[in-house]
């Protein structure tokens, strides 16, 4: 391990959504000096790292995930003068700053693309991929994530263009190297200026097999999956380990890959540290815990055991491959975790903290999702048009073209998993606080009694809560560098595990139930005193007598036993 450059492991990251946190103008939309205004707030909260949601110059067809020009601010979030305040100012509080990195695509704005629309031979033509056709059978049965083909037809080139997301997201072509060039130079451009990393969108995308085989028909649909094609291929560790070698590796930096379809062992060719690719990803394993016939718009509740394994897949795989976790349980894509895994409706705050500690004692870098902090849960709009994600929306025709699934089941689906949960407005306030106009998305109903003001002055509230498990991470090096065991694998309704090293054991036990369990203390930490590191509930401390261990409904404890 580099102690000098791995800041990270010991770091705790915040995500802010921009257009979500804080609006500064009264337009609507959150923005930067928005942002810059609530510093003190994150500051105090103890957070080491701030992830901001791209940034960048875009047509906002995919809320900024279609990069017109990498190297402007999109005008509704600010200047880059802005920018250079709340980078400054973040870094005089000492939280580092992580920016969005979307090199899987560009928008159809960025002039790049525009300059390959022109002809075949013009040079930033093979900067995209490409295949001719008579504009009557796409070159194979890919469907994009946002529905319909992955490719689309430009009759004045006789050619079709990938682009697994939206048509207006054409992908970036990573085979040619003068377009890998460029990429390069506008990372080491940010990392000039100061920015502390990156978080990388769909970096798992970036190589395509050359062959573009037909994907595993998707039920429901007409297309194919395109990830057999497109996750993992061929060249993406080739692209990194040269991407590191030209720039990361210049800067003490951290990074952070998002890498769908990936399994812990394929992250591990992402992430362990002799291969010099990036330090981090994200696992998609237990996002998908709670999938079911309609994918990710299903309706399942989640299975416990399933959750446990996935997690400890993870923790094992990477701890003895010298990789690392990233920790989270929702980001802008995911809705709300107390109404995914916790209890939003009787026990809120305890499955919230419930949460917070199941996470953070885990090994790697915990993410922290804004509003998590406060206990903000999904959104239950009355109407989708109240919705605004495109995902959502495309999800609601497919549902409503079939005859099989009923219109409350639809709305059910969406009230589960739409990302626009995650997308709520920042409510600061009984009376909302996030912009004196009108929020560019409804805030979540729930904001008079769910809001910053009225947690944070709440010793007993969540963000209080937070501020000691991110302090833990700062001064309990188990936490970090300790050995993880899980305890009671098939056990459905209790999720405990061991944190280990050389100076102290932590036993980490949480009650994902609405009732009270009891369970026999491990054996090997019998006849042992252990004190309570930190609680959701009223718990004692174990004694030598101790043999059972008792739990409330949602309750969580971590007991520390030092090495004698």
């Amino acid at each position: 391990m580099n102690k000098t450059t791995d800041w990270w492991r010991k770091s705790v990251v915040y995500q802010v959504y921009p257009k979500s946190f804080n609006d500064s103008n009264g337009d609507g939309l959150g923005d930067l000096l928005g942002i810059d205004q609530k510093i003190d707030y994150l500051a105090n909260l103890g957070i080491d790292v701030l992830w901001l949601n791209p940034i960048y110059q875009s047509p906002q067809v995919d809320n900024g995930y279609d990069i017109a020009d990498y190297y402007q601010i999109e005008p509704s979030l600010g200047t880059m003068t802005d920018f250079d305040q709340l980078l400054q100012h973040a870094h005089q509080h000492n939280i580092k700053v992580l920016l969005d990195l979307v090199v899987n695509h560009t928008s159809n704005q960025h002039a790049w693309f525009q300059e390959a629309l022109k002809s075949k031979a013009n040079p930033y033509h093979d900067y995209y991929i490409w295949k001719d056709g008579d504009g009557t059978t796409p070159p194979n049965n890919w469907g994009s994530s946002f529905g319909g083909s992955a490719w689309t037809y430009v009759p004045a080139l006789k050619q079709y263009y990938l682009h697994l997301f939206a048509k207006e997201q054409p992908d970036l072509n990573w085979e040619n190297p003068r377009m890998r060039t460029a990429i390069y130079q506008m990372m080491d451009w940010w990392l000039a200026k100061g920015v502390d990393g990156f978080r990388m969108d769909v970096i798992s995308l970036i190589s395509k097999k050359p062959n573009y085989p037909n994907g595993p028909a998707k039920a429901g649909s007409p297309f194919g999956n395109y990830y057999s094609g497109a996750a993992n291929g061929p060249q993406v560790h080739a692209y990194l380990r040269e991407m590191h070698r030209t720039v990361l590796a210049h800067y003490p930096v951290m990074t952070v890959g998002e890498t769908p379809n990936t399994t812990a062992q394929q992250a591990v060719k992402y992430s362990a540290v002799d291969r010099q690719e990036l330090d981090m990803v994200f696992s998609f394993d237990h996002m998908h815990v709670d999938y079911g016939s309609n994918g990710k718009f299903s309706t399942n509740r989640f299975d416990l055991v399933a959750l446990k394994k996935r997690l400890s897949d993870w923790q094992t795989t990477m701890a003895q491959n010298n990789g690392w976790n990233s920790l989270y349980w929702s980001n802008h894509d995911q809705p709300r975790p107390i109404s995914r895994f916790g209890d939003d409706q009787h026990y809120r705050i305890r499955s919230a903290k419930l949460l917070g500690i199941a996470l953070h004692f885990l090994q790697g870098t915990p993410y922290i999702y804004q509003g998590e902090e406060i206990g903000m849960t999904n959104a239950q709009f009355d109407q989708l048009a109240d919705y605004n994600d495109l995902e959502t929306k495309t999800a609601a025709e497919l549902m409503a073209r079939n005859p099989a699934i009923t219109s409350a089941e639809c709305q059910k689906a969406i009230y589960l998993h739409s990302r626009d949960n995650a997308r709520t407005p920042m409510p600061w306030d009984g009376h909302g606080g996030f912009t004196t106009g009108q929020p560019w998305l409804k805030m979540n109903p729930n904001f008079p009694t769910i809001n910053v003001q009225k947690d944070v002055n709440d010793q007993h509230g969540i963000y209080q809560f937070y501020q000691r498990l991110i302090q833990l991470r700062h001064t309990q090096a188990v936490i970090t560098d300790g050995d993880y065991q899980l305890l009671m694998p098939d056990d459905p309704t209790v999720y405990a595990y061991t944190r280990r090293n050389a100076e102290t054991t932590l036993l980490v036990v949480t009650n994902f139930s609405d009732q009270s369990q009891k369970r026999p203390v491990p054996p090997e930490l019998r006849q042992k005193a252990a004190q309570i590191l930190i609680a959701n509930c009223d718990c004692v401390p174990l004694m030598t007598a101790t043999t059972t261990l008792e739990l409330p409904a949602w309750g969580a404890v971590v007991y520390q036993f030092n090495q004698s």
